[in-house]
């Protein structure tokens, strides 16, 4: 898949469907997904298949057993002045407010916890999408769709 627009990355993801979905996005739009792991759930497995569909086969997964080993990655999209971007709740940025770069990668967490304070620390930049304030946060694959969306609209490489 191309480095000059735009990828995802989930780090230590829990929910399979979550998982299968963006990977028939990232395939639609013939963008990477990063899995960092460990995950938790198999990649054989049905829910993930499903969400998936036929798609699986045309999607560009790029497995990292764990934080350490993404860190390759992420050295290499620096270097082509990327950044990492996380999706936080915590973020004091709003996503429609930051001008992507066509090599950001773009950083969920785990469904349950969200990023860990140590990879926080080690991202470029932190966005949020702001939601009403009696609700905690977005389903992971929907708020990740929203802002590779933007990114993409931004970069101008929406197929």
């Amino acid at each position: 898949m191309s480095q000059d627009k735009p990828s995802l990355a989930l780090f230590q993801p829990e929910i399979p469907q979550n998982v299968g979905t963006l990977a028939r996005m990232s395939a639609c739009f013939g963008a990477t997904l990063h899995l960092i792991g460990p995950l938790g759930f198999v990649l054989n497995d049905k829910h993930f298949r499903r969400a998936g569909m036929d798609y699986l086969d045309q999607a560009a997964l790029e497995l990292h057993e764990s934080w350490a080993a993404f860190g390759q990655v992420v050295e290499s999209m620096r270097m082509r002045q990327g950044r990492l971007v996380a999706l936080t709740t915590g973020a004091d940025a709003v996503y429609s407010d930051v001008i992507y770069r066509p090599g950001d990668i773009l950083l969920a967490g785990p469904e349950s916890s969200g990023l860990p304070e140590a990879v926080l620390g080690e991202v470029d930049l932190k966005v949020r999408i702001p939601i009403q304030p009696q609700t905690r946060s977005l389903n992971v694959a929907i708020a990740s769709a929203i802002v590779f969306g933007e990114a993409l609209r931004q970069t101008r490489v929406i197929p």
